[in-house]
Protein backbone atom coordinates (compact mmCIF):
# COMPACT_ATOMS: atom_id res chain seq x y z
CA UNK A 1 0.00 0.00 0.00
CA UNK A 2 1.53 3.29 -1.11
CA UNK A 3 0.14 6.79 -0.57
CA UNK A 4 1.09 10.13 1.00
CA UNK A 5 0.80 8.78 4.54
CA UNK A 6 2.98 5.71 4.02
CA UNK A 7 5.52 7.87 2.19
CA UNK A 8 5.47 10.57 4.87
CA UNK A 9 6.29 8.16 7.69
CA UNK A 10 8.21 5.54 5.74
CA UNK A 11 5.84 2.74 6.78
CA UNK A 12 4.32 -0.23 4.97
CA UNK A 13 0.65 0.25 5.91
CA UNK A 14 -1.26 3.49 6.67
CA UNK A 15 -2.30 2.34 10.15
CA UNK A 16 -1.23 4.48 13.11
CA UNK A 17 -1.57 3.28 16.69
CA UNK A 18 -2.91 6.12 18.82
CA UNK A 19 -0.74 7.50 21.62
CA UNK A 20 -3.16 6.73 24.46
CA UNK A 21 -2.30 7.68 28.02
CA UNK A 22 -1.52 4.69 30.27
CA UNK A 23 -1.82 2.29 27.32
CA UNK A 24 0.88 3.26 24.81
CA UNK A 25 4.33 2.44 26.08
CA UNK A 26 7.37 1.28 24.12
CA UNK A 27 6.20 -2.35 23.93
CA UNK A 28 3.01 -1.48 22.06
CA UNK A 29 4.64 1.18 19.87
CA UNK A 30 7.47 -1.10 18.78
CA UNK A 31 5.10 -4.04 18.16
CA UNK A 32 2.91 -1.97 15.82
CA UNK A 33 5.93 -0.52 14.02
CA UNK A 34 7.45 -3.97 13.60
CA UNK A 35 4.14 -5.07 12.02
CA UNK A 36 4.32 -2.38 9.33
CA UNK A 37 2.25 0.38 10.94
CA UNK A 38 3.34 3.42 12.92
CA UNK A 39 3.53 2.93 16.68
CA UNK A 40 3.26 5.93 18.99
CA UNK A 41 4.50 6.31 22.56
CA UNK A 42 1.88 8.19 24.60
CA UNK A 43 3.87 10.91 26.39
CA UNK A 44 0.84 12.44 28.13
CA UNK A 45 1.07 10.06 31.11
CA UNK A 46 4.86 10.10 31.42
CA UNK A 47 7.30 12.17 33.47
CA UNK A 48 10.23 13.41 31.36
CA UNK A 49 12.66 10.74 32.60
CA UNK A 50 10.06 8.03 31.93
CA UNK A 51 9.53 9.31 28.40
CA UNK A 52 13.27 9.17 27.73
CA UNK A 53 13.38 5.58 29.00
CA UNK A 54 10.51 4.54 26.72
CA UNK A 55 12.11 6.19 23.70
CA UNK A 56 15.42 4.43 24.32
CA UNK A 57 13.72 1.06 24.79
CA UNK A 58 11.62 1.55 21.67
CA UNK A 59 14.73 2.30 19.61
CA UNK A 60 16.22 -0.99 20.77
CA UNK A 61 13.03 -2.94 20.06
CA UNK A 62 12.46 -1.74 16.48
CA UNK A 63 14.45 -0.42 13.56
CA UNK A 64 11.20 0.78 11.95
CA UNK A 65 9.72 4.31 12.18
CA UNK A 66 7.89 5.16 15.42
CA UNK A 67 6.68 8.40 16.96
CA UNK A 68 5.55 10.25 20.07
CA UNK A 69 2.07 11.51 20.88
CA UNK A 70 2.48 14.77 22.78
CA UNK A 71 -0.52 16.54 24.41
CA UNK A 72 0.38 20.22 24.34
CA UNK A 73 -1.35 20.87 27.68
CA UNK A 74 1.27 18.74 29.46
CA UNK A 75 2.78 20.89 32.28
CA UNK A 76 6.43 20.04 31.44
CA UNK A 77 5.97 20.28 27.68
CA UNK A 78 9.30 22.06 27.17
CA UNK A 79 11.17 19.19 28.86
CA UNK A 80 9.37 16.66 26.67
CA UNK A 81 10.26 18.65 23.56
CA UNK A 82 13.92 18.77 24.56
CA UNK A 83 14.03 15.01 25.18
CA UNK A 84 12.35 14.27 21.84
CA UNK A 85 14.96 16.36 20.05
CA UNK A 86 17.88 14.97 22.05
CA UNK A 87 16.82 11.36 21.42
CA UNK A 88 16.45 11.90 17.70
CA UNK A 89 12.72 11.15 17.42
CA UNK A 90 11.59 11.77 13.83
CA UNK A 91 7.79 11.83 14.15
CA UNK A 92 5.59 13.71 16.65
CA UNK A 93 1.80 13.78 16.87
CA UNK A 94 0.65 16.80 18.87
CA UNK A 95 -2.80 17.23 20.38
CA UNK A 96 -4.85 19.24 22.90
CA UNK A 97 -3.42 22.64 22.08
CA UNK A 98 -2.49 25.21 19.46
CA UNK A 99 -0.37 23.71 16.65
CA UNK A 100 1.30 27.10 16.16
CA UNK A 101 3.09 26.79 19.53
CA UNK A 102 5.65 24.04 18.85
CA UNK A 103 5.40 23.01 15.19
CA UNK A 104 8.10 25.39 13.94
CA UNK A 105 10.63 24.29 16.56
CA UNK A 106 9.99 20.62 15.92
CA UNK A 107 10.28 21.03 12.15
CA UNK A 108 13.53 23.01 12.58
CA UNK A 109 14.98 19.78 13.96
CA UNK A 110 13.77 17.69 11.03
CA UNK A 111 10.75 16.24 12.85
CA UNK A 112 7.58 15.35 10.96
CA UNK A 113 4.63 16.95 12.79
CA UNK A 114 1.01 15.75 12.78
CA UNK A 115 -1.72 17.45 14.81
CA UNK A 116 -4.98 15.95 16.11
CA UNK A 117 -8.16 17.99 15.68
CA UNK A 118 -11.93 17.53 15.78
CA UNK A 119 -13.29 20.30 13.57
CA UNK A 120 -12.65 22.22 10.33
CA UNK A 121 -11.60 25.41 12.13
CA UNK A 122 -8.60 23.77 13.74
CA UNK A 123 -7.80 21.78 10.59
CA UNK A 124 -7.27 25.10 8.83
CA UNK A 125 -5.11 26.32 11.74
CA UNK A 126 -3.00 23.18 11.36
CA UNK A 127 -2.41 23.85 7.69
CA UNK A 128 -1.51 27.45 8.49
CA UNK A 129 0.92 26.26 11.20
CA UNK A 130 2.75 24.10 8.67
CA UNK A 131 2.03 20.62 10.06
CA UNK A 132 2.70 17.74 7.70
CA UNK A 133 -0.61 15.92 8.21
CA UNK A 134 -3.81 16.03 10.27
CA UNK A 135 -5.61 13.45 12.38
CA UNK A 136 -9.34 14.18 12.28
CA UNK A 137 -11.00 12.49 15.24
CA UNK A 138 -14.73 11.90 15.41
CA UNK A 139 -16.57 11.89 18.71
CA UNK A 140 -16.91 8.10 18.70
CA UNK A 141 -13.30 8.09 19.89
CA UNK A 142 -12.17 7.28 23.40
CA UNK A 143 -10.41 9.72 25.67
CA UNK A 144 -10.71 13.48 25.28
CA UNK A 145 -12.98 14.57 22.52
CA UNK A 146 -14.37 17.44 20.47
CA UNK A 147 -17.15 19.55 21.96
CA UNK A 148 -18.97 19.63 18.61
CA UNK A 149 -19.69 15.87 18.79
CA UNK A 150 -19.14 15.50 15.04
CA UNK A 151 -19.00 11.87 13.95
CA UNK A 152 -16.09 10.49 11.95
CA UNK A 153 -18.37 9.82 8.98
CA UNK A 154 -19.27 13.53 8.82
CA UNK A 155 -15.93 14.98 9.90
CA UNK A 156 -13.62 13.30 7.35
CA UNK A 157 -15.28 14.60 4.15
CA UNK A 158 -15.70 18.08 5.67
CA UNK A 159 -12.00 18.34 6.45
CA UNK A 160 -10.98 16.70 3.18
CA UNK A 161 -12.78 19.52 1.38
CA UNK A 162 -11.10 22.17 3.55
CA UNK A 163 -7.38 21.24 3.48
CA UNK A 164 -4.79 19.94 1.04
CA UNK A 165 -2.39 18.18 3.44
CA UNK A 166 -2.72 14.41 4.11
CA UNK A 167 -5.60 13.37 6.32
CA UNK A 168 -5.71 10.54 8.87
CA UNK A 169 -9.10 9.41 10.19
CA UNK A 170 -9.68 8.51 13.84
CA UNK A 171 -12.64 7.62 16.02
CA UNK A 172 -14.54 4.34 15.83
CA UNK A 173 -11.95 2.50 13.74
CA UNK A 174 -10.96 -1.03 14.75
CA UNK A 175 -11.61 -3.07 11.61
CA UNK A 176 -10.46 -3.25 8.02
CA UNK A 177 -13.97 -2.38 6.84
CA UNK A 178 -13.88 0.86 8.84
CA UNK A 179 -10.45 1.62 7.41
CA UNK A 180 -11.77 1.18 3.87
CA UNK A 181 -14.80 3.36 4.61
CA UNK A 182 -12.58 6.17 5.91
CA UNK A 183 -10.44 6.01 2.79
CA UNK A 184 -13.56 6.17 0.63
CA UNK A 185 -14.39 9.42 2.44
CA UNK A 186 -10.98 10.93 1.69
CA UNK A 187 -8.62 9.80 4.44
CA UNK A 188 -5.23 8.39 3.46
CA UNK A 189 -4.64 6.59 6.74
CA UNK A 190 -6.33 5.65 9.99
CA UNK A 191 -5.42 6.07 13.64
CA UNK A 192 -6.55 3.21 15.87
CA UNK A 193 -6.82 3.56 19.64
CA UNK A 194 -9.29 1.36 21.48
CA UNK A 195 -8.45 -1.82 19.55
CA UNK A 196 -4.76 -1.45 20.50
CA UNK A 197 -5.64 -0.56 24.10
CA UNK A 198 -6.95 -4.13 24.33
CA UNK A 199 -3.74 -5.68 23.02
CA UNK A 200 -1.24 -7.95 24.73
CA UNK A 201 1.46 -5.25 24.52
CA UNK A 202 -0.73 -2.43 25.83
CA UNK A 203 0.55 -1.05 29.14
CA UNK A 204 -3.01 -0.81 30.44
CA UNK A 205 -3.96 -2.92 33.47
CA UNK A 206 -5.35 -6.37 32.67
CA UNK A 207 -8.58 -5.48 34.49
CA UNK A 208 -9.06 -2.55 32.11
CA UNK A 209 -8.35 -4.68 29.06
CA UNK A 210 -10.96 -7.19 30.21
CA UNK A 211 -13.46 -4.40 30.86
CA UNK A 212 -12.98 -3.19 27.28
CA UNK A 213 -13.78 -6.69 26.01
CA UNK A 214 -16.88 -6.81 28.20
CA UNK A 215 -18.19 -3.40 27.10
CA UNK A 216 -21.13 -3.60 24.73
CA UNK A 217 -23.17 -1.18 22.65
CA UNK A 218 -24.19 1.79 24.78
CA UNK A 219 -21.55 1.03 27.41
CA UNK A 220 -19.71 4.32 26.89
CA UNK A 221 -20.79 7.94 27.08
CA UNK A 222 -19.26 11.35 26.36
CA UNK A 223 -18.97 12.99 29.76
CA UNK A 224 -17.47 15.95 31.65
CA UNK A 225 -18.44 18.41 28.91
CA UNK A 226 -18.11 21.39 31.28
CA UNK A 227 -14.45 20.51 31.84
CA UNK A 228 -12.86 18.65 28.92
CA UNK A 229 -15.18 16.22 27.10
CA UNK A 230 -14.08 12.62 27.55
CA UNK A 231 -15.69 9.32 26.54
CA UNK A 232 -15.94 6.94 29.48
CA UNK A 233 -17.03 3.40 30.21
CA UNK A 234 -20.06 3.55 32.50
CA UNK A 235 -18.94 2.61 36.01
CA UNK A 236 -19.48 3.99 39.51
CA UNK A 237 -17.23 6.99 38.91
CA UNK A 238 -19.10 7.79 35.71
CA UNK A 239 -22.40 7.60 37.63
CA UNK A 240 -21.14 10.13 40.20
CA UNK A 241 -20.23 12.54 37.42
CA UNK A 242 -23.56 11.99 35.66
CA UNK A 243 -25.58 12.62 38.82
CA UNK A 244 -23.63 15.82 39.50
CA UNK A 245 -24.13 17.05 35.94
CA UNK A 246 -27.85 16.31 36.04
CA UNK A 247 -28.30 18.49 39.13
CA UNK A 248 -26.37 21.31 37.47
CA UNK A 249 -22.96 21.03 39.13
CA UNK A 250 -20.51 23.73 38.07
CA UNK A 251 -16.99 23.25 36.76
CA UNK A 252 -15.29 23.52 40.14
CA UNK A 253 -17.48 20.80 41.69
CA UNK A 254 -16.92 18.47 38.75
CA UNK A 255 -13.19 19.09 39.02
CA UNK A 256 -13.32 18.17 42.72
CA UNK A 257 -15.12 14.90 41.95
CA UNK A 258 -12.63 14.13 39.20
CA UNK A 259 -9.66 14.84 41.46
CA UNK A 260 -6.15 13.90 40.40
CA UNK A 261 -4.80 10.80 38.66
CA UNK A 262 -8.29 9.37 38.12
CA UNK A 263 -7.38 7.93 34.70
CA UNK A 264 -4.22 6.35 36.11
CA UNK A 265 -6.28 4.75 38.89
CA UNK A 266 -8.59 3.10 36.38
CA UNK A 267 -6.61 2.37 33.24
CA UNK A 268 -3.17 1.70 34.72
CA UNK A 269 -3.83 0.56 38.29
CA UNK A 270 -6.98 -1.43 37.51
CA UNK A 271 -9.62 0.21 39.74
CA UNK A 272 -12.78 -0.55 37.74
CA UNK A 273 -15.04 1.11 40.33
CA UNK A 274 -13.55 4.55 41.03
CA UNK A 275 -11.22 4.84 38.04
CA UNK A 276 -11.74 6.96 34.93
CA UNK A 277 -12.04 4.41 32.10
CA UNK A 278 -11.49 6.09 28.75
CA UNK A 279 -12.41 4.07 25.67
CA UNK A 280 -14.23 4.51 22.35
CA UNK A 281 -17.66 3.38 21.22
CA UNK A 282 -15.95 0.74 19.09
CA UNK A 283 -15.32 -1.25 22.29
CA UNK A 284 -18.63 -2.95 21.50
CA UNK A 285 -16.86 -4.73 18.62
CA UNK A 286 -13.77 -5.76 20.58
CA UNK A 287 -14.22 -9.31 21.85
CA UNK A 288 -10.74 -10.43 22.88
CA UNK A 289 -7.27 -9.23 23.81
CA UNK A 290 -4.87 -9.93 20.94
CA UNK A 291 -1.20 -9.33 20.12
CA UNK A 292 -0.66 -6.10 18.18
CA UNK A 293 0.68 -8.06 15.22
CA UNK A 294 -2.55 -10.08 15.04
CA UNK A 295 -4.65 -6.91 15.23
CA UNK A 296 -2.70 -5.51 12.28
CA UNK A 297 -3.04 -8.78 10.36
CA UNK A 298 -6.80 -8.95 10.95
CA UNK A 299 -7.37 -5.35 9.88
CA UNK A 300 -5.37 -5.72 6.68
CA UNK A 301 -7.02 -9.01 5.73
CA UNK A 302 -10.50 -7.59 6.32
CA UNK A 303 -9.58 -4.45 4.35
CA UNK A 304 -8.55 -6.51 1.33
CA UNK A 305 -11.64 -8.73 1.47
CA UNK A 306 -13.97 -5.73 1.76
CA UNK A 307 -12.13 -3.96 -1.04
CA UNK A 308 -12.59 -6.97 -3.33
CA UNK A 309 -16.27 -7.29 -2.43
CA UNK A 310 -16.93 -3.63 -3.19
CA UNK A 311 -15.15 -3.93 -6.52
CA UNK A 312 -17.83 -6.42 -7.59
CA UNK A 313 -20.70 -4.05 -6.83
CA UNK A 314 -22.41 -2.28 -9.70
CA UNK A 315 -25.23 0.22 -9.94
Amino acid sequence: MNNRITNLFGIQYPIIQAGMIWCSGWRLASAVSNSGGLGLIGAGSMYPDVLREHIQKCKKATDKPYGINLPLLYPDIDKHIDIIIEEGVKIVFTSAGNPMTWTSKLKEHGITVVHVIANVKFALKCEEAGVDAIVAEGFEAGGHNGKEETTTMCLIPMIKDAVKIPLIAAGGIATGKAMLACMALGAEGVQVGSRFAASVESSAHEHFKQRIVETKEGGTQLSLKKLVPVRLIKNEFYQKITEAEERGALRHELAEILGRARAKKGMFEGDMVEGELEIGQIAGLINEVLPASKIMENMLQEFRVAQAELAQLSI
